[in-house]
């Protein structure tokens, strides 16, 4: 009796249950989320509450430097990995053999113009998408933003999702295999997406849209690997679903190339696919104790400035008026002389002090939390040597790497990678003919603070190589055939930012060689033609002169 086939994946129905199970597990992170967002992201913080128009957002606090620490270092995230002003990316082969390659370097400095030009056309919100997505990495140390082409396919078109709403697993190898995302669109949104062959409306959704368009259907969206889908995969490695959770019904699947989805983590542990701020871990402590201390600070300068007073029980008269100018009535025929009618209870200030440095610490403490002191480049002075520089630089690095690293990998290394494929495969770059041949596969490059810093390195050793290959030179002119002048100068052009359109092709400069060896050559034939012209002249000359003499 021949074995029934084995399920090699899982059926819309079991994503559904896989989709309950992770958001239930994730309540209390959810919770943790919240407490975070309300020191130090107020207008983030309705993960287990309901914001409303109007709602004062940090009412509940009584300093907002947590706040201001927070945005501090979200501005810094774009203002140094994604400066507008200047090309913050660049496409390179991943190959690095064909990094000279003057034909590849050409095509890819014009994809990157043209992926850039792409990525901040004005419809495709990526400045607003980033900007969030930012603030969500620098509190909650991930965030999620979707690449992808707009309704009409001219376009792309970013978008930054809400944490509470998105939910993820990881396979064997620790990358993301699956994500779910709650979604709650009008019926009219449902309408206008998934009216059409492809997709299938539930009967209800097309009754109810003519009544009421603008009620909200609760929906999941299902970005899985194929090989998770129990269906056909048509040679893609993702399967797109989406799924409406009021009437247990799927609207359309579809295999997709792309993921969609970019998920940079910050730092993550061991056992748990979700990441975490080290700048947040760090700094919630201290923003509690900030917060706490403010408030005993505020409490105690207002009783040392409006203290409280004590007053004779059937004496005062009226209601005690302690503001300017006020008047409070007394009985007039109370003595005195047994005792004051109101007076104030004595203060001791002599502890204020105190609490204003350890307010003070406590907010230096925060900055070095979100990192503030090391972002700002060493000061460079005019008497500083190259060797003095240098160092500077190298200190700078070596404190900058924890804070830049992982988010150019995970971060500006995923946005561009998705965006790169989808605009190739809507043929952005134009046809796969038009590509050099020898190129296959592409990387990037970014260019920050801390990649300028290292790609200028280079400039300073070919200032350094150059000295030393001179103070050689002198004792030992032979040494010059060890450093290739030419290989060194184009690493030192390219470190410091110079464009290819700058700079000649090897074949061009080999070129030049060859015919400026040639003229040299010419030259020389030249010259020995004329000094043998010359000799045969001179003696023409002299056997000219010599033979009436023989005569």
């Amino acid at each position: 009796m021949e074995a029934p086939a084995r399920k090699t994946g899982m059926s819309v129905k079991d994503l559904r249950q896989l989709a309950d199970s992770l958001f239930a597990k994730k309540t209390p992170l959810v919770s943790l989320w919240q407490e975070i967002a309300e020191n130090f992201y107020a207008e983030r913080a309705d993960f287990t509450v309901k914001r409303y128009l109007g709602d004062d957002y940090a009412g509940n606090l009584m300093t907002s430097y947590p706040l201001l620490v927070r945005r501090d270092l979200a501005d810094q995230i774009g203002t140094m990995l994604r400066n507008r002003n200047k090309p913050w990316f660049s496409i390179i082969a991943k190959d690095t053999r064909l990094g000279q390659d003057y034909e590849v370097k050409a095509w890819l400095e014009w994809a990157t113009g043209t992926m850039r030009r792409s990525m901040y056309a004005p419809a495709t919100l990526f400045t607003k998408a980033t900007s969030q997505g930012d603030a969500d990495f620098a509190t909650f140390g991930q965030t999620c933003v979707t690449v992808r082409l707009n309704r009409n396919n001219d376009d792309l078109i970013y978008r930054c999702w809400h944490l509470r709403d998105v939910a993820w697993i990881e396979d064997e190898d620790g990358k993301i295999c699956a994500i779910f995302r709650r979604w709650k669109p009008s019926l009219h949104t449902l309408m206008r997406m998934f009216d059409k062959p492809s997709a299938s409306l539930h009967p209800k959704v097309r009754e109810l849209v003519v009544k009421t368009p603008n009620d909200e259907c609760e929906c999941y969206h299902f970005m899985v690997a194929a090989e998770m889908f129990d269906g056909p995969a048509n040679g893609m490695p993702w399967r797109s679903i989406y799924y409406d959770i009021d009437h247990s019904h799927q609207m359309e699947s579809v295999a997709q190339k792309n993921r969609e989805y970019v998920i940079p983590r910050w730092l993550t542990v061991s056992g748990s696919q979700y990441a975490h701020s080290p700048a947040t871990v760090a700094a919630l402590p201290e923003a509690r104790l900030l917060q706490s201390m403010t408030y005993t600070l505020l409490e105690a300068g207002e009783k040392v400035v409006n203290p409280p007073l004590v007053a004779t029980e059937q004496v005062v008269r009226s209601d005690v008026a302690i503001f300017a100018g006020g008047i409070t009535w007394v009985d007039s025929e109370y003595d005195e002389r047994t005792g004051a009618s109101l007076r104030a209870l004595t203060q001791d200030a002599r502890g204020m002090p105190l609490s204003v440095e350890m307010q003070k610490d406590s907010r230096s403490l925060l900055a070095q939390c979100f990192y503030l002191n090391r972002l700002t480049l060493p000061q460079r002075t005019p008497e500083m040597t190259a060797y003095e520089v240098g160092q500077r630089v190298q200190e700078y690095i070596r404190n900058a790497l924890p804070l830049f690293e992982p988010m150019e990998a995970e971060y500006n290394g995923a946005l561009c990678e998705e965006t790169f494929n989808v605009i190739m495969d809507a043929g952005g770059f134009g046809a796969i003919q038009d590509r050099p041949r020898k190129l296959e596969h592409v990387d990037f490059q970014f260019a920050s603070p801390l990649h300028e810093a290292i790609e200028e390195q280079k400039g300073h050793k070919f200032i350094e190589a150059s000295q030393l290959l001179a103070q050689a030179a002198a004792i030992d002119k032979s040494v010059y055939g060890v450093v290739d002048a030419k290989v060194a100068l184009r690493d030192a052009l390219a470190g410091i930012g110079v464009p290819t359109k700058w700079t000649r092709s090897e074949s061009d400069v080999d070129a030049m060689e060859r015919q400026m060896a040639a003229q040299q050559q010419t030259a020389e034939l030249l010259a020995s033609m004329q000094q043998g012209a010359g000799v045969v002249k001179d003696l023409a000359t002299a056997q000219s002169l010599a033979a009436p003499a023989g005569a």
